[in-house]
């Protein structure tokens, strides 16, 4: 049920350098840099433990996870730049199947539920400080939210294991569903005003958030009801997915507040609302105001490169395994993140996600970071945008003279090339 796209982004891509081993075969200039996404939640732990320690001389521990997020991976990014690495096709094959990728994701889990559970108690201690509190929960919730796109990473393969672990991954912040919504309805739905989880041009992230959740979880209902009933089975089988992801979520909120007391429940809820609504900002930046255009017959193209908006800035890139590279993961969702690549004449961001999510917070920096970009990137036409409803006709308006400055240099472009083609 996944979109997919032709596999015509070949023209699109840099090229490679010539990264190669003894035999002449590429070699992946990141292969070890790889380990920074399992190390996240290592350095949440390592900085818990410090605080566990010393809470008063390292208070500045509790917040570790708002700084790297906010401030030190996007300073990372901006410092060191974009990734100049790009496999071939040719090296696509060997690199999936060479198992250090994936169980360089799968040794995210067991530190994050140690990071977790360290979280909440030191959070559910009767002498630790609201002030720490607070950042306790954002650091371990950071992380969690970090966590999820592990579980985005496992998901998309179809071994029953990996998909479990990937509803582990996600437990701790009880989103599970994510799992059944993101690959049979996003999937599908990508780019176009029935995703809940496509942003329209317009729309604040405060405004796409209560629409994206909600309708996310009413989505994976409905998708799974309808794989139950083809196998002759109801909603509430042991063989529904999205009872058995909920049944971990309280199995481990129950037995972590059987262990640290019931102090442990109202930190559990908080960083699991933060760890969530971090997907749900970069849901909200991948294909902000992005539309597939339909055919005579009035169903949707095909997802192409220009349907996500994309970064290769390496940083990000390392610790949320290349989804940053997300024009290649919506053209090929099986594709593991190794072997992702990146296309020039894909839509890009001004910076990575990290660096994108403060923006995205605030709607009238983000407005002007992004509407005039999209507009860019549709040469003016407005018609082809994926709109706010509510603000669709003000928008237009307001746009009306840049649009046509914008079409008529476009004109021109495409006037010059065909004359120089001629």
């Amino acid at each position: 049920m996944n979109a997919k796209t032709p596999d015509n982004l070949q023209s699109h891509k840099i090229s490679a350098p010539a990264e190669k081993d003894a035999s002449g075969n590429w070699k992946d200039p990141k292969r070890y840099m790889w380990l920074l996404g399992p190390a996240l939640p290592g350095i949440g732990l390592a900085a818990l433990t410090g605080y566990a320690l010393a809470p008063k001389k390292l208070k500045a521990l509790a917040w570790t996870g708002p700084a790297l997020v906010h401030g030190i991976i996007p300073a990372l990014d901006r410092a060191i730049g974009e990734d100049k690495s790009n496999p071939p096709e040719s090296a696509v094959k060997t690199l999936e199947q060479d198992k250090y990728y994936d169980r360089i994701v799968k040794a995210f889990i067991p530190t994050q539920y140690a990071m977790t559970f360290m979280g909440a108690w030191i959070a559910s201690r009767k002498n630790t400080p609201l002030d720490d509190k607070i950042g306790l929960t954002l650091t371990v919730g950071a992380i969690n939210g970090v966590g999820i796109n592990t579980a985005h990473e496992l998901g998309h393969k179809s071994n029953r294991l990996n998909k479990l672990m990937a509803m582990a991954a996600l437990a701790p912040t009880g989103y599970t569903h994510f799992v059944v919504e993101h690959n049979f309805g996003h999937h599908k739905r990508v780019a176009t005003p029935e995703d809940p989880a496509s942003s329209r041009m317009g729309e604040s992230f405060w405004k796409f958030l209560p629409r994206t959740v909600l309708g996310g979880i009413k989505s994976s209902i409905k998708i799974e009801k309808a794989r139950l009933a083809r196998k002759g089975k109801n909603f509430w089988s042991l063989d529904n997915e999205l009872l058995q992801g909920w049944a971990m979520s309280a199995g481990f909120f129950g037995a972590t507040t059987l262990v640290c007391g019931p102090r442990a429940v109202p930190f559990l809820a908080a960083q699991a609302v933060y760890g969530a609504s971090l997907l749900e900002s970069v849901n909200y930046i991948e294909h902000y105001g992005l539309l597939r255009q339909k055919d005579k017959n009035g169903k949707y193209e095909r997802t192409q490169p220009e349907h996500s908006w994309n970064s290769n800035h390496i940083v990000t890139n390392l610790f949320l395994y290349q989804l940053q590279r997300h024009s290649d993961h919506h053209a090929h969702p099986q594709r593991s993140y190794q072997a992702l690549r990146h296309f020039e004449k894909a839509p890009q961001l001004p910076g990575g996600y990290a660096s994108m999510l403060l923006p995205a917070y605030l709607p009238q920096w983000w407005y002007e970071t992004m509407d005039k970009r999209v507009i860019d990137h549709y040469e003016g036409d407005l018609t082809k945008i994926n709109w706010d409803p509510d603000r669709k006709e003000e928008l237009m308006a307001r746009y009306a003279d840049y649009a046509a400055e914008v079409a008529a240099e476009a004109k021109a472009r495409r006037e010059s090339a065909n004359s120089e083609a001629a």
